[in-house]
């Protein structure tokens, strides 16, 4: 659950860095865009631009290098940018970060989108583990 929170601080972190010099950017572009946007829509915007700068980023890099943490699907399988879209957009939904307290940890993001996130170290295991079967299986004594 630890490096599940740090995966959030870091995200938070990047996306707001990224967010503030793409607005700053379109407003030394075009002043006045944003001049007649109240609360509900600028929170609106916020959250579908957190959710699909998300999604980009899990279809790209698939995982987070610091934590050594990666995205995939319930069976082990790599996500797809179809998957890491339904995944983002339900971070969206209200109260969302609460669902993740809890032994297992399972936010909703993951349990609605069957997807897990789990150590890069544990998946290279068990990918051995599999290649080793796989390469035995048809051997016989």
């Amino acid at each position: 659950m630890v490096k599940r929170f740090v995966n959030y601080v870091i995200d938070i972190i990047v996306f707001y860095v990224v967010f503030f010099c793409v607005v700053t950017a379109i407003q030394l572009l075009n002043p006045g865009l944003f001049k007649n946007v109240n609360d509900l829509p600028e929170s609106l915007i916020g959250m579908t631009c957190y959710a699909l700068f998300m999604c980009v980023l899990e279809a790209v890099s698939r995982g987070k290098s610091i934590t050594k943490t990666k995205v995939v699907n319930a069976d082990g399988k790599e996500i797809d940018f179809a998957k890491a879209f339904l995944r983002n957009i339900i971070r969206a939904i209200p109260f969302t970060p609460i669902s993740a307290f809890g032994s297992p940890c399972e936010p909703w993001h993951d349990r609605w989108s069957d997807t897990i996130v789990i150590e890069e170290k544990k998946l290279a295991l068990q990918k051995q583990r599999s290649d080793l079967f796989e390469s035995v299986k048809n051997q016989t004594l």
